[in-house]
This record gives structure tokens, sequence and C-alpha cells, in this order.
């Protein structure tokens, strides 16, 4: 599959690939670069890989990133 490079560096994604690998608007890609070839890959998230609605997800998440600060605090007043 061939894509071209536009202004700025931008490629489009055909939407094939993008349905395949559920790649929307927003989502993150992890760019890699090895010799000469750059690959992309679907970055999964948390709520990604355990299917979690996002509105629950994101609450826990906020609340395991409260826990690890609190955490992080402890550990450094010792």
């Amino acid at each position: 599959m061939e894509v071209k490079v536009h202004k700025k560096g931008i490629i489009v994604i055909p939407a094939e690939v993008r349905r395949r690998l559920d790649v929307k608007e927003g989502s993150v890609l992890e760019l890699e670069v090895e010799g000469d070839k750059i690959i992309l890959k679907r970055k999964t998230s948390l709520l990604d890989a355990f299917g979690i609605d996002e509105d629950m997800g994101g609450s826990a998440v906020k609340e395991l990133e409260e826990l690890r600060k609190e955490e992080i605090e402890k550990e450094s007043s010792v």
C-alpha cells in the first residue's frame, strides 16, 4: 500500500487500515524508526485493553493516579 506525504509531513492512513486497527480521530499511535523503515503502532490504553467504558475507566484511572501519588509522597518522606 502506498501513501503520499503532504505538507508538514502529513500522511493519510487508508480507511481500510484505520477500520482494521480501530484507529479513529484522536487515537494515539507510536512511531518507531528502524533503519529506513517507519513503523506506526496503535497505542493501546488501559481502557482499550480491558474494554472498560470511557466514563467508568476514566474515573478508575484517576483513582489509580491518586493512589500512586500518595505512595510516591510516602516513599519520598522516608
